[in-house]
């Protein structure tokens, strides 16, 4: 059920108004939301609900035990199991064929053919998600800086609540629960504001980005032999901005529908292509899933704490994982592997401090890092959205793509008023003065009733009629 559908225009309407109807009674409400939220994970395959269930009932068990364990190796024994499972389910779904096709490869090289196939998985929507989500709730039980629930209703509602399950934002414990711990008070300012927030992420996703990636940019990667170094580079800018807008577009919606309910989310962006070094990029991109790694994989591999050799170790490793997290795909690899690089490198040059504090450094020097740090994120799109084609390997599409930018090929063109329109709005909108966003949702709160209505039917007809499809969001496969 996406959430740009006609489903869910009628789905979320109809678990709201039931909620705030029965919001007095505490586990009725509660397992009003773990009910719409397994109905809602069901309608794409309700076999892999089951995951979430056996995560659920292992993660919740594991915190109870492990806070109530009086030895340390019955804590240890239990965080195992906890890992175990959740990344066993994660790793067999995600990364055993990948494995096995590597397999096959290695050993082929070698003059040994190896007679098993991969065994064509399929990947659980939203596995990544909730097993990261799951994870962080018994880690931070082991580390004692969470005390675990006895309520399972408001544990599996945390695990579940459907507005952020398939593709986050990553919600911790700590961030949710507390929550869930008095009846929400009815707050008609934030219902408005929720409002206005859902409506941006649904322009963002159906009016930038899937009208980018219709118009060009998944032409281009298709074939991207076709086009010439000049079209390809634009391919590339329209592609960083269709994979914002629709990831911070799905995060607007997610963390719009929560407040529907009362609840509160953590912010996943915050203007990334504003990012003047990589360090910055990762403190305004996918927030959510960069403090995860930065708290549960760089600081558990030491972090920064045992000289500067570990620190780039420690760096390429969390980033280079984070790559692999994406996909199981070598392209993946090598876009976690250069932002590990690069994190390294800036570390080296200008060390913590220095790279955030822009205070005393020249606009023109400012400029200079802002466009290195532009790029490289460019740069390493190419290889995040390459895919195999008909005469190219999934590398060779990210290496024609270089090439041919690099040497600005002649080919064809992708012109089109629609594309560069478009491509030019979600840029505009994107570096444009937090003022201007300001006003925009200010002149929402402050319309009356009526206007409000009015402003939302005309933009959903504009959605409906001028979209290009309901299509899925990108990190939806991840």
């Amino acid at each position: 059920m996406f959430f740009n559908s006609f489903e869910f225009a009628v789905f979320l309407p109809a678990v709201v108004v039931v909620f705030w109807l029965i919001v007095r009674f505490e586990k009725l409400r509660n397992w009003w939301l773990i009910l719409a939220s397994y109905y809602f994970y069901c309608c794409w395959d309700w076999r892999f609900a089951v995951l979430i269930v056996l995560s659920t009932l292992v993660d919740y068990c594991a915190g109870l035990i492990i806070y109530h364990a009086k030895t340390a190796t019955s804590r240890k024994i239990w965080l195992i199991t906890s890992l175990v499972v959740n990344l066993g389910c994660l790793g067999f779904f995600k990364y055993c064929d990948f494995f096995i096709d590597n397999f096959r490869v290695f050993m082929a090289t070698i003059g040994i053919d190896v007679p098993f196939q991969p065994l064509q998985i399929i990947l659980p929507v939203g596995i990544s998600f909730y097993t990261f989500q799951t994870l962080s709730y018994t880690l931070d039980i082991y580390r004692g800086t969470l005390k675990p629930t006895t309520d399972f209703p408001k544990f599996a509602l945390f695990v579940v609540f459907f507005p952020q399950l398939v593709a986050g934002p990553i919600v911790r414990a700590h961030e949710f629960m507390p929550q869930l711990e008095h009846p929400p008070k009815y707050d008609e300012e934030a219902t408005v504001c929720a409002f206005h927030q859902i409506l941006s992420g649904l322009f963002k996703k159906i009016m930038i980005a899937d009208v980018l990636a219709v118009t060009f940019v998944d032409p281009a990667f298709r074939n991207p032999e076709a086009f010439s170094g000049f079209w390809l580079l634009l391919a590339v800018y329209a592609y960083a901005m269709q994979i914002y807008c629709d990831f911070s577009g799905y995060s607007d919606i997610a963390i719009g529908s929560a407040r529907l309910f009362g609840f509160v989310l953590p912010t996943n962006f915050n203007r990334p292509y504003m990012a003047t070094s990589l360090t910055d990029f990762w403190r305004r991109w996918h927030i959510t899933l960069s403090t995860w790694l930065r708290d549960y994989l760089y600081i558990p591999l030491g972090g920064n704490k045992f000289g500067r050799f570990l620190t780039y170790r420690n760096l390429f490793i969390t980033m280079l994982l984070g790559g692999l997290w994406h996909g199981a795909a070598w392209n993946f690899v090598i876009w976690g592997g250069i932002h590990g690089i690069g994190l390294a490198v800036e570390k080296m040059l200008f060390g913590g401090k220095k790279l955030l504090n822009l205070e005393g450094q020249s606009q023109a020097f400012i400029f200079l890092r802002w466009l290195i740090t532009f790029h490289i994120v460019m740069l390493c799109w190419i290889f995040f959205r390459a895919q195999p084609t008909e005469s190219l390997t999934t590398l060779g599409t990210a290496w024609v793509f270089i090439s041919r930018i690099v040497t600005m090929t002649d080919g064809a063109s992708g012109f089109s008023g629609w594309f560069v329109g478009t491509l030019v709005l979600g840029y505009a909108i994107h570096f444009s003065p937090l003022w201007c966003k300001k006003t925009c949702g200010d002149f929402y709160a402050r319309s009356g009733r009526i206007v409000q209505a009015g402003i939302t039917v005309v933009l959903l007809l504009i959605y409906t009629l001028f979209g290009v499809g309901g299509a899925a969001f990108i990190y939806f496969q991840f």
